[in-house]
Order: structure tokens, then sequence, then C-alpha cells
């Protein structure tokens, strides 16, 4: 096994020699697509790995070390959700000499069947392993029944995390629940509906099977990290989800129970929100690439040289910049900037170690308590109550230094929060690119924005498109919508 294996392992706390087998495989079949892949070999899974608690929790356990893994610079990896919607919406711009296709597509909004971004593949590869794995567990007989719940829960989590982001980015898409792959590759998509009621159920099931606590990489004893999926993380999916499909009253019921679980959530100092084990942290990866923090520190934080086409090709957008209020203490804390060539060149500061063979202090934060209050906000103005959304919102607006929002207009409300987000939530997973097109502001948005970025704003380029290649492959597999 080679050192990038055994740093994998060791940060995991697994010391099984067959777990290098697993993260192997794992690797391997990543490569392929998921709804076309020719029949992996997955006899070692069905005849071993779900034999012993420890080999079947590696499985989960290489999932996440293979999300973590990926480049956040990676063309569609899962740490990218941080870049290329942020450049597809209004966050960030391009350094002016940057010539790779995808970046210059993704900003222009101009993606096609030829140059795309692969999510696709790089989620169906996820939904695969965890296919695999809800097979390989349901079939098992000799595993513990506590760590057969728990695993089954965490392949469940990830298939609905996995979906979340596939309907999000490209509408209606194929809904494969099996490891069946001469089935797959014949499905045509599915409806945002059916794809929502799927990620519901996993999360339902997922709340069920999980623990109240995070646990380690032995699935039976507590640990500080949070890189584990528990409970309370598919809660927070869930709350998410709901909100996404108009259940205003489920959404404020799933937040209330994360906001009402002082005991291990709270709102920290804007400069701790992203450390390791962060108290307002629901769900983290671990970073698995040696000597290094996050790859969203590496990525984002621009040297004193300044920005450049390959490896540091992005900064924060004047729209984003100009959206902070004044003594807004997120733009001053969350955002740093060098001067090269007179020119001053603002970044996210997030994630401060971008330096090499520095302590692990940081993790890549996926789910956190802040944006439950303001699903909550959001929520509230829903169901009709304006003053627990007011409070909601001037939660996470004092924390940031600013004073509290008095509108008890509903509309005016909903606006104050979407601006909320957008400065909360700034190159985080995506969420302004989904925020602007779930609250139907992406044309108005994107028509003023997108010229500025050197392109014509096409409504249809809200979902992202399919490669040829996949549509080759797949005969009922049809084009998003307008490429």
């Amino acid at each position: 096994m080679d050192n990038k294996f055994k740093i994998i392992y060791g940060r995991f706390g697994l010391v099984s020699r067959f777990a290098g087998v697993i993260l192997i495989l794992l690797f391997h079949t990543s490569c392929k697509k998921f709804i076309t892949v020719e029949p992996p070999i997955t006899s070692i899974n069905e005849g071993n790995i779900y034999a012993s608690d420890v080999t079947a929790a590696s499985v989960l356990t290489g999932i996440y070390s293979k999300m973590s893994n990926n480049s956040i610079i990676a063309n569609g990896s899962v740490l990218s959700l941080s870049v290329i919607p942020a450049l597809s919406a209004d966050e960030l711009s391009l350094y002016s000499s940057v010539t790779n296709t995808t970046y210059l597509s993704t900003y222009r909004n101009s993606l096609s069947e030829t140059v795309v971004v692969d999510f696709w593949g790089v989620f169906y590869s996820i939904i695969y392993s965890c296919n695999s794995a809800v097979e390989g567990l349901t079939s098992s007989g000799t595993l513990s029944p506590v760590v057969k719940q728990r695993l089954l829960g965490e392949a469940k989590f990830l298939r609905a995390f996995s979906f979340f982001y596939l309907v999000n980015l490209y509408g209606d898409v194929p809904l494969p629940l099996t490891t069946n792959w001469e089935e797959n590759a014949l499905l045509s998509r599915a409806s945002k509906e059916e794809v929502y009621n799927q990620i519901i159920q996993d999360l339902d099931d997922a709340r069920q099977s999980l623990a109240d606590i995070y646990l380690s990489g032995d699935i039976r004893s507590e640990t500080a990290d949070r890189s584990r999926p528990n409970k309370w993380s598919a809660t927070a999916l869930l709350a998410r989800v709901y909100l996404y499909k108009g259940d205003f009253p489920n959404a404020e019921k799933m937040a209330t129970n994360l906001i009402e679980n002082v005991a291990m959530y709270k709102l920290v100092e804007l400069n701790d929100v992203f450390k390791k084990g962060s108290a307002e942290s629901i769900w983290q990866l671990q970073p698995t690439a040696l000597g290094e923090n996050t790859q969203e520190a590496r990525m984002f934080i621009i040297p004193e040289t300044g920005p450049n086409a390959d490896r540091w090709p992005v900064f924060l957008s004047d729209t984003l910049l100009n959206s902070f209020e004044k003594g807004d203490l997120r733009k001053i804390d969350w955002v740093d900037s060098v001067m090269a060539d007179n020119i001053a060149y603002f970044f996210p500061y997030k994630y401060k170690v971008e330096k090499l063979n520095e302590p692990v202090t940081e993790y890549s934060t996926m789910l956190r308590l802040a944006e439950q209050y303001l699903i909550r906000a959001e929520a509230r103005v829903k169901n009709g109550n304006v003053p627990g959304a007011k409070a909601d919102l001037n939660e996470i607006r004092r924390r940031a230094g600013l004073a509290d929002i008095n509108d008890s207009n509903p509309e005016l409300l909903l606006g104050d929060i979407l601006h909320e987000r957008q400065v909360e939530l700034f190159t985080e997973c995506g969420h302004r690119w989904l925020d602007i097109k779930r609250a139907k502001k992406v044309d108005d948005i994107m028509n003023a924005i997108t010229p500025r970025k050197g392109g014509v704003w096409k409504s249809s380029w809200q979902f992202y498109p399919v490669s040829v290649l996949e549509l080759q492959r797949a005969q009922n597999l049809d084009q998003t919508q307008g490429y």
C-alpha cells in the first residue's frame, strides 16, 4: 500500500490491511461513469467486505476519503461545489489570463455537450458506492446489528446528499437505487418530485439509523471529529430539502430540532466556524492530502504575487463585495486581499491555513448551524411567524456585528433573508447558485451579471448539460433542456 492510502487510513483510525483493498476498489470504480458503467468488480464486496464490522465500516470511510481527497480545483469534484457554482453565479471572478475551457465556459454561462462540469460522474459514482453498500449491508448476516444499522444510515445519507446536488444542478435526473448496471444504463430522467421523495425517504431512514453522537471509524466509540454524519447531519440536510420543496412546516420543524440541541450545537466566533470539530459544524470532511489542511484554503488564498491562470484563478466578485453592509465583521474576518500590479484582489478567507505541514486544525464544513437559522427564518416567514423569522435572522446578523432587521413585510423580510444567505454562505457548497434559482431570481440576476462576465444569459443555462459521451452511452437519457 502506498503512503497516500496509509495516511488516509491513519486519519480515520483504520488499521486493517483489508481496508486498503476496499479503498483501492472504490478509487478504481469511481473513474467509470455510473449510469453506463460496465459490470464492476464487486465479488470482493459480496464475499468478504461485509463479513466483519471493521471491513464494512471501512467501505463508508473509503467514500468519505474519496470525497475529501478530490482537489477543489478538479472539474466537478465534491469540494469544487464551492468553486464551480460560484463561478456560474455572481460570487467569483475569473482571472483574465485563464484559458481553461471549463472554467471559462462556466464563468460565461456557456457550457455545452462538449464542455461540461462533471458533477454528474462524481455524484453518480458516490451513489453507486452507496447502493453497493446498502445491498451488501442488508444481505450480511454476520455484522453486529448496531454497526449494520449505523452504516446503512451513513450510506443512505450520502446517497441523499448526492441526489440533492444532482437534482439541483441538472434538474430531472436518473434515479438508480441498485447496482444492476444493465438496468441503470436504461434509465431515463426521473422527475424532480420523484427524486426529492427518494431523498426524503433516505434521510428519514438515516435519522432513524444514525447515532445521536459522532462516531469514530469503528462505529462504536464517540469522537470529537464530526466527519462521520450522525442523526443531526441527516436532520440538517432534511431541513434544507423541505425548504427547497416548499414544505415549510417540516423545514421549520427539522431546523428547530437542530437549533434547540444546544448541548451539541451553537453559533461560534467567526474565526472559529470552520475549525476541526467546531461546535457550529454539523458535518465536515476530514482532509486527506499529505501535509495539508483544507483544499479550500489552498485554492482560495491568493499569494502576494497575485492570481494566476493555473493555481489561483479566482477571486471574489465586486457584486459580492458590495453586498456586505458597512461594519459587517464577515467582510473583515472572512475576506482578505492582496495587491498585485496595483490591483486589489479580494479572496475568501473562511479557511485560513494554506501552508503545508501545519497541524490540521480546519476541516471542510459541509453542513453548519448558521444555515439552519436561515432555513428556519425563511420557513417561519412562509408559515406566518414574522417575529420568529426576524429573531432567527438577527441571531446571524448580531454575530456579524450588524443591527437587527425590523422589516415586518413578509416579502421584504424574504429579501433580507436571501441577502443574509448571500453574505453568510458565500463560496460554500454552491448555496448562492442554488438560492437564486429556487427563489426564481436567477433570470433577473444573471441577465445583469452574465454580460459583465463576457456572455449572454439564457434561462436554460441554470441547469448544467450532460456530456455527449454520457448521452451516447445511455440510450434513454435526454440532454438537459435547452442544450
